[in-house]
């Protein structure tokens, strides 16, 4: 009886173990892609993540090559989506930095980089 439940059990912690690692709001994709070079700087950075996100308590900062930001400082949140405009800025490394709070309470964060420039 105990071998059937320990039998029993490994796949409900297999699941278990599989809903916890989705419950947090990761970068589903970018725009300028991570580590993508393009020809002229963007006038916004748009991210997506797998998960809705709380406005109040999500944030993007967009550094270029001298480390000055050049982010308007003010992201905008819709849904899953969230974008900050830029200020126009010069070629080289752009670093993208972001923390994101998820609507069901779970902080991520992450950084990449694009390039700018031919």
């Amino acid at each position: 009886m105990r071998r059937v439940f320990l039998i029993g059990l490994v796949p409900f912690l297999i699941l278990s173990a599989t809903a916890v690692a989705d419950a947090h709001a990761t970068l589903e994709r970018a725009e300028p892609r991570v580590g993508n070079k393009v020809a002229a700087p963007p006038r916004e950075v748009t991210l997506w993540f797998t998960q809705k996100l709380e406005a109040a308590f999500s944030t993007i900062t967009v550094t270029n090559a001298a480390g000055e930001r050049v982010d308007s400082g003010k992201a905008r949140v819709s849904g899953n989506q969230m974008s900050i405009s830029l200020r126009p800025g010069g070629n080289g490394t752009y670093h993208v930095n972001w923390h994101v709070l998820s609507v069901d309470t779970h902080r991520t964060d992450g950084n990449f980089s694009f390039e700018v420039g031919q």
